[in-house]
């Protein structure tokens, strides 16, 4: 089979989740709702952690920029997919491919970390709490989410420059609907060795370390609850991490169910659909499950959507 290097090849086609052209219009109804959703709940949460002083901390600081990101990681896939579905089109030219691998490791990576800081801020509030605002003081917040900013940045350039060594046939096929690192590897013409031992070893160091530190995170947290003898302390200390909780059981549970799904089974179409809960469903429910479990996001949404009725 004759091969083109990336200077040639100038497109791909993204397969997306169904070539039935009845289905098109109800995927395209169903995904924009969801992104519509996206936008306007994690927005909404960004507008009451700003406007509302109380709500100037460390946790509700780093739940702003999480909002902020899913915003982010929801705009890099499904903008495309619903062109390309209005379009009846599923070209994607291979820049817009790399750029959109790019972000989507940026972003992705990012709600890891992300995750992974708001756990350690759990930790030093109800583990060190009268050290707490000395450990996580502004400064030091501002660095721990720099620092994730570098490093994931960093991180998803090396594999864009190793995606950019490789050769792929005329008329690739990505069966996915969007450009995912796996699916492109998957569907190259040369050696993509380099590329997978990288993904592993980047995936050790920058998933598998932050969710250690996640699991032990909340082991001290659960020791330490365990040591106190009043229950309403107990209650109350453990509800301001309920919401986090579900948030990271949701964020990894269905990444792992993403990877053990390619592992287990060769369908495109149950890979794509696994996808989804991961790239579009955790993004749109994470506003829901802090304000509905949060008295003080709740307080501050009535606020921002009713200002005269705060007045009265």
């Amino acid at each position: 089979m004759e091969t083109e290097n990336h200077t040639e090849v100038s497109e791909f086609l993204l397969l997306g989740l169904s070539d039935d052209p009845k289905l098109q219009p109800l995927l395209y109804g169903v995904f924009l709702s969801l992104y519509l959703f996206t936008m306007l709940g994690n927005l909404l949460i960004i507008l009451a952690i700003s406007s509302d002083s109380h709500l100037h901390t460390p946790m509700y600081f780093f739940l702003a920029n999480l909002s902020l990101v899913d915003i982010c990681f929801t705009s890099t896939t499904i903008p495309k997919m619903l062109v390309n579905i209005q379009a009846q089109s599923k070209n994607i030219s291979y820049i817009e491919c790399l750029i959109q691998v790019y972000f989507f490791m940026v972003f992705a990576g990012m709600d890891n970390f992300l995750l992974t800081v708001m756990a350690y801020d759990r930790y030093a509030a109800i583990c060190q709490p009268l050290y707490y605002t000395v450990i996580m003081n502004p400064h030091f917040c501002g660095v721990l989410v720099i620092m994730s900013w570098l490093i994931i940045l960093w991180d998803s350039l090396i594999h864009i420059l190793l995606m950019r060594r490789l050769t792929f046939c005329t008329g690739t096929e990505i069966p996915h609907f969007f450009c995912e690192l796996a699916q492109i590897l998957k569907v190259a013409c040369s050696d993509t060795l380099i590329n997978i031992i990288f993904l592993y070893v980047a995936t050790a160091l920058l998933v598998v370390f932050p969710l250690t530190g996640i699991l032990f995170s909340y082991s001290q947290i659960i020791s330490s609850l365990m040591r106190r003898s009043s229950a309403k302390g107990k209650y109350k200390a453990f509800s301001t991490c309920g919401s986090h909780l579900t948030v990271v059981s949701l964020f990894y549970g269905t990444g792992l169910g993403v990877y053990l799904n390619s592992a287990v089974t060769h369908s495109p179409l149950q890979n794509s659909v696994a996808s989804v809960m991961y790239t579009v469903v955790t993004p749109m429910l994470n506003p829901f499950i802090y304000s509905l479990r949060n008295k003080d996001v709740k307080g501050a949404l009535r606020k921002l959507l009713n200002p005269k009725a705060s007045c009265l």
